[in-house]
Order: C-alpha cells, then structure tokens, then sequence
C-alpha cells in the first residue's frame, strides 16, 4: 500500500467518524424538537413552536443527509451538499441567537459548522468514500 493510498484511506475513516457524529447530533435534535419539544431546555422554544418543529425538520434532513447517500452510493455529490446545507443553517442559528443576545451559545454552532467544512472539502477533494484499491 503506497503512503498516498494510506493517507486516503486514513482520510476517509475520519471523514466517516465526522459525518456519523453530525449525523447522530443531527438526528437526535431533529427528533427531539418534533417529538419532545417541551423537554428542550432553550428559552426560544417557548412560543415558537412552528420554528421549533421546522427546525427540526431540516435537522432530521441534515442528519440524513450528511450520511445515507455516501453510505448507500445514491447520489453521494448529496453529502457535500448536506454539508454545506448545515454550515447555513449553523451560520443562520449563531445569526439567530445574537440578535437574541445569546452569543455566549454560539460555540456549539460554529463548532458544527466546522465539522461540516471540513466533510464537505474531503468529500470534494481526493478522498473519496471508498478508498480505491
């Protein structure tokens, strides 16, 4: 195995340990803001429960997104734009909480929308989903 065949496919197991944490992160906070939004401890769920409920339809589709069509081989060109998809939606969240005043809760955001950068460049550069043999 050459030093290059070695570097993508190293490449590539973190791009998969990054898309599956997005994805988890994702799915688990879309499904809790359709399902339990109650139990969410934000202050800007109360009395915004037709946000609450789109927002975690876009997370539920971000974390399906970010994943299934690389895993599956459909359309993987659909994980970068998943990705880019979550980079706006963190970008349109930190918006959201300092016009609130909260950008002490923006760490969170900008950290996934790191994650997601960085999925996107590596799906869009050499390496690949499956590493060639």
């Amino acid at each position: 195995m050459t030093r290059e065949q070695k570097t993508s496919k190293t490449m590539n197991v973190i791009l998969w340990i990054i898309q599956g944490l997005l994805a988890v992160t994702f799915f688990g906070a879309g499904l809790m803001k359709i399902f339990k939004p109650e139990e969410l401890p934000f202050p800007w769920v109360k009395g915004n429960t037709n946000l609450v409920l789109l927002t975690g339809i876009v997370d539920l589709l971000g974390g399906l997104g970010i994943t299934l069509p690389a895993l599956f081989r459909i359309q993987p060109k659909l994980t970068i734009f998943a990705a880019y998809g979550i980079i706006v939606l963190m970008i349109v969240a930190s918006v959201f909480h300092i016009s609130r005043g909260e950008a002490k809760d923006i760490g969170f955001n900008i950290f996934m929308a790191l994650l997601a950068v960085f999925v996107a460049w590596g799906r869009k550069t050499k390496a690949t989903i499956t590493p060639k043999k």
